[in-house]
């Protein structure tokens, strides 16, 4: 048992340190790819803001408002107030990046006034979220230290970790289908044409793969809290 479980945790920390090194690669192509389309100019020279409105509008959506928000990449759809918030490169700019990233959120403000299923879902375990991911923190070490003791402390953590798992993959059809849609907005109104188009498809695509390594970690670390419970309860 002790060479299975020795077995399981060199995996898992392999696995890890895998997914994490995927991870940072990811997150700085991810940067490098927005500051990249973020110098190239969009020929209507259209700011963020300008781009997210008149998308807004072409969906004839006008109960949803456009805010500037603070931190680079922090922008976002509030389904709460109905606000798309945009990073003051997105909301000011007149580039590739700023188009796709205001587009995006758009697209979110689209799945919601069309009742999309999964961002329906996503937004209902919110707050079981929220109290899920602020439990795990503390279960992780409690459960691992007191494992052989209290096997169904393991089981709790497992349960907590389900539904934040849950949550990340949930995540992934929302955030993919709302590129989809920002970018079939940006072709189909010929708001980014050519090499626009291409730069700000290129550009979600790596914002998306974020989505997907955030989801196989969480994953990744749900089966493994699972093997550990089944060692500890056979012990």
């Amino acid at each position: 048992m002790d060479l299975l479980m020795n077995s399981s945790y060199t995996g898992y920390y392999i696995i890890s340190m895998i997914l994490s090194f995927v991870g940072y690669i990811i997150q700085n192509r991810l940067k490098h790819k927005f500051e990249y389309y973020g110098n190239k100019d969009l020929q209507s020279g259209r700011s963020g803001k300008e781009i997210a409105e008149r998308m807004l509008q072409h969906y004839g959506i006008s109960n949803v408002t456009v805010n500037p928000s603070q931190g680079f990449l922090s922008d976002h759809y509030n389904p709460a107030d109905k606000t798309v918030n945009l990073s003051p490169e997105v909301y000011n700019g007149r580039s590739v990046s700023s188009a796709a990233v205001a587009a995006h959120e758009c697209g979110h403000a689209v799945q919601h006034a069309t009742a999309y299923s999964m961002l329906q879902l996503r937004s209902q375990i919110v707050p079981v979220v929220k109290v899920a991911s602020f439990l795990q923190q503390f279960l992780l070490i409690i459960a691992f230290t007191l494992a052989n003791t209290f096997p169904s402390l393991l089981l709790v953590t497992i349960a907590v970790f389900m539904v934040t798992t849950l949550f990340s993959i949930i995540t992934l059809p929302v955030e993919f289908d709302a590129s989809k849609r920002a970018l079939a907005w940006l072709d189909e109104t010929s708001e980014t044409k050519g090499a626009e188009y291409e730069g700000a498809k290129d550009a979600l695509k790596w914002a998306a793969m974020t989505y997907v390594a955030a989801a196989l970690s969480s994953l990744v670390m749900l089966v493994f809290l699972i093997l550990r419970y089944l060692s500890a309860s056979r012990e």
